[in-house]
Formats: structure tokens, sequence, C-alpha cells
């Protein structure tokens, strides 16, 4: 029954895909269409311009030979937004409007800019009736409005790009807190569930102590029956605050390689190097980060499918501890390094692909460290390297 949901939610993206596609060419051929007729009309303005001041200087001429009448001045100068240069046959200048003077009043970048000017809209020649060979000639550009309204529609999709942006993070972050929600319920729950069948193993191991049986075997049983209401205290844990308090990193790992070390199989051999190391220490939380090393040696002894070994090393420098959990199993495929850690990826036929995810959340969010595949090669084994800053007394 999932198939056709997950179906039809990918229908939903590709449906709103297509429409903030289409919604945004749209947006471009509208806006552009209006940019061209724009354009056009003020290429027609100026062209009345060029024509108006050709036939005013039919009657009247300055010194320059350019007419100056006061309506024509008006309708170049006062009530329009189009820059625009006027020279002679020459490149003289004659005059100019919304051109800074900085650039006027400089050669070189008076010419840039007249070239700009040609290279936006094709110059208009103002001949002079008395003399074919004495002209103006008319350099303008693109309005302010023309040139708004070209990069409007950009605007627009980058406006409406950043309001999907920042709705997809909030609906990814409600969701997000929402699953949070529901493991941290989970994990309590099942803490509560496991509380009243521990506590009568605590009984039964107490009535088997009285009677005439093995004693070691109690005694293992009593180990796993800790370690049972170790893993339970783990999951009480979730989603409560987490202090973290200097404890010894090399007795903690210990300590788990210990427990691991009398129930792996006989084919496989457990390496340990931090008790023949001094001493570091970091800020934990002893029972969550014994829950990580655990999960790394577990995932180990799966990789290792009953033959092979196992290392558990501990490395440190001036700022770190470092501890790396090594195994000579089957190895991780490069592309799938950092996918181990997401919730529910899992290459095992049993399991629900959730030990890595959350080691990493108590690593990463609890602790601040970090937890990463350092080396992985198939069919020789992989590295998984813990890294907590390192703590120094007083």
């Amino acid at each position: 029954m999932k198939l056709p949901q997950v179906l039809f939610s990918f229908r939903n993206r590709v449906v709103v895909i297509v429409v903030g596609v289409t919604l945004g060419a749209l947006s471009l051929i509208y806006t552009n269409d209006m940019a061209r007729r724009l354009k056009e009309k003020e290429q027609h303005d100026v062209a009345l311009w060029a024509h108006a001041m050709e036939r005013v200087n039919r009657d009247v001429q300055d010194g320059n030979g350019l007419a100056q009448d006061p309506l024509v001045e008006d309708l170049i100068s006062n009530n329009n937004n189009i820059p625009f240069i006027i020279t002679n046959q020459n490149l003289e200048l004659i005059s100019s409007h919304l051109v800074p003077d900085r650039i006027i009043q400089h050669p070189d970048l008076l010419r840039r800019q007249i070239d700009e000017f040609t290279e936006e809209n094709t110059p208009r020649i103002i001949r002079f009736w008395w003399n074919p060979e004495h002209y103006h000639i008319i350099f303008y550009g693109q309005s302010g409005l023309l040139k708004s309204l070209y990069y409007f529609p950009y605007i627009q999709l980058l406006v409406i790009t950043v309001f999907i942006v920042l709705g997809f993070i909030a609906f990814r972050s409600s969701k997000h807190d929402e699953q949070n929600r529901v493991w941290i319920g989970l994990a309590k729950e099942t803490a509560h569930q496991l509380g009243t069948p521990t506590s009568s193993l605590l009984g039964w191991i107490e009535y088997l102590r009285s009677q005439p049986v093995d004693q070691s075997a109690v005694e293992e049983m009593n180990k796993d029956l800790t370690h049972l209401m170790k893993i339970v205290d783990r999951f009480s844990k979730i989603g409560s605050e987490t202090p973290l308090t200097p404890a010894n990193i090399n007795e903690i790992v210990g300590g788990s390689v210990m427990y691991f070390r009398k129930r792996i199989p006989r084919n496989v051999t457990l390496d340990y190097n931090g008790l023949a190391i001094a001493p570091v220490q970091a800020n934990v939380n002893a029972a969550l980060f014994e829950w990580v090393v655990e999960n790394l040696m577990k995932n180990s002894l799966d990789a290792l499918q009953g033959h092979g070994a196992i290392s558990v090393h501990i490395s440190s420098d001036d700022k770190q501890v470092m501890i790396d959990v090594k195994d000579t199993g089957k190895g991780i495929p490069k592309n799938n390094w950092k996918r181990i850690f997401e919730p529910g990826f899992t290459t095992k036929t049993r399991g629900w692909g959730l030990g890595l995810s959350l080691s990493r959340r108590i690593i990463e969010e609890y602790h601040q460290g970090r937890i990463a595949v350092v080396d992985s090669e198939l069919g020789k084994g992989t590295t998984i390297r813990i890294t907590l800053k390192r703590y120094f007394a007083g």
C-alpha cells in the first residue's frame, strides 16, 4: 500500500515543479514582450524628437546650427527618462541628458558611453536643409524603466525561489521535529516496557544464586542483565537533557570491549590498545557513549559473518581523542560511506537501520563530536572513527 502513496507524492512534486516553471516562463515571456514594446516606443519617441528638431531648424538656428525651441527642449529634456548625447558630425558634444557629468567631462569615458549607446540603439541623424553635409547625431540608451522591466522577471523568479526554499526549510524542520517527537516517545515507551521484565529477572537471578547450580553461569546472566538495564537507561535518556562529565575514555571503551570479548564467536578476535596507553579524558555521557561504541562493534561483528578480526584503537593529540573501530569484514562502497548514518539505511536483511543513525546523533548533537567512515574497501574491511574534544583537568 505504500507504493501508490510514494507515486502520488512524486506526481505532486512533478506537478508543482511544472506549474512553477510554466509560471516563470510565462512571466519572462510577458515582461520581455512589454520590454520590446516599450523599447519600440522609446525608439519612436527619439525619431519624433529628431524629426521635430529638423522641422524647427527650417525656421530658426543658433550659432551651432541647432534650433533652440522651448517646446522641443521640453519634449526631449524635461519630460523623458531616456539618456542621450547629441554631437555634431565630428562627435563633438552639443547636448546631453541623464548622463553623469564625470562622463561628459572625460573624453575617453564620453566616447565609451557613445559606443555603449550605439550598441543599445541605432543613432538618429538630424540633418540641416541649408547644408546637407552638416548634421547632428543623437546617441541614446535605454531608459531606467526599460532596464527595470528587463530585470523584473529575474528578480521575481529570485524572490519566488527564496520563498520556496524558505518554505521547504520550514517544512523539513517541522517534519524533523515531528519525527524527533515520535522517536523520543518510542524510546521512552520502550524503556518503560522493559522495566517490568528486568525487575523480574533480577528476582530470578537472586533465586538462582541460592540454588545448587553453576554460579559462574548465573554470574554471566547477571552481567547480561546489567547490560540490559544499561540499555533501558540509554533509551530513557533519549530526548532528555544529557549532562556531560569528564571521563576516562580508556575505561569506558575498555568496559564495552571486555563485555563483547566473552560473547563473540571463537573465530573472531577483538583487540584493544586502550589499557596499554596513557589515559585520555573527554566530556561524555558515559551511558550514551558506551552505546555508540557497542553499536560500532556490533556492526563490525555483523560484517565479519563469523570470521575475522575487530580492532578498537584509541589515539589522541593536543586537542582531540580518536576512537577507531576497525574490522576485516566485507567493506562498504564509497558511495554509501555517508548513507550508512541515515535513518532506515541498512545492508542487512534484519534490522531497522537505526543503530548508526542514533550513534551519529549521540556523538554529533549530544557530544559535539564527529563520527564517520575514514576507510573502507570491499572485501577487506572498514574503519569508523569517533572524534571528541579532549579534556584536560585543571
